[in-house]
């Protein structure tokens, strides 16, 4: 798989002056599948994403990254892991995902609304996880080295809800949406 990267510019200054449309105009969203060949590609070439990644010892650490597409079908994101850093339980709306393990090993979890048990499994190097819209799980390192993930959304996140798990089982505790909040 042939993937082209370049460094995309965040904050204001990158916002589009135009509205979005209120017609899907993008390309046809890819599949879990599709995806996790993506990510495995991508966390399988570290030219690509070394000499992009930060270590944050206070907040974890996160860049989208910019394909040479301009109306990708997916978008893609590199992030780090400190150990002990995680996600906490959270979904990613109506969008399919899928993420690799490119260092390190990651913790994942999962668990359904109003239930108090949850699954975990350790991945390592080159691992690829791949879900539907509406998958609920925590990620963490666990670990005590640093870590780096890939993680590609098709189509591209527009919400993510925060779950906590609590006495009587996991309950939504938020929602944080693209537009203000990352």
């Amino acid at each position: 798989m042939n993937v082209t990267l370049r460094q995309q510019r965040r904050g204001p200054e990158a916002a589009s002056p135009e509205p979005p449309s209120p017609e899907p105009s993008g390309p046809e969203p890819l599949s879990p599948a599709r995806l996790a060949l993506v990510v495995g590609a991508i966390a399988a070439s570290p030219a690509l994403w070394r000499p992009l990644v930060q270590f944050r010892a206070g907040r974890r650490w996160y860049y989208r990254l910019d394909q040479s597409d301009p109306n990708p079908a997916y978008e893609l994101w590199l992030l780090s892991w400190l150990p002990g850093q995680q996600t906490g339980f959270h979904d990613h709306g109506d969008a399919a995902g899928a993420f690799a393990v490119a260092d390190g090993e990651l913790l994942e979890s999962t668990a359904r609304v109003g239930r108090r048990e949850a699954r975990s499994r350790a991945l390592g190097l080159d691992a690829v996880r791949s879900f539907g819209p509406a998958y609920l799980h925590d990620v963490r390192n666990a670990s005590d080295r640093p870590a780096v993930s890939v993680h590609a959304y098709s189509p591209a996140l527009s919400l993510m809800r925060r779950y906590e798990m609590t006495g009587s089982g996991l309950v939504l505790a938020g929602a944080e949406s693209a537009d203000s909040d990352w």
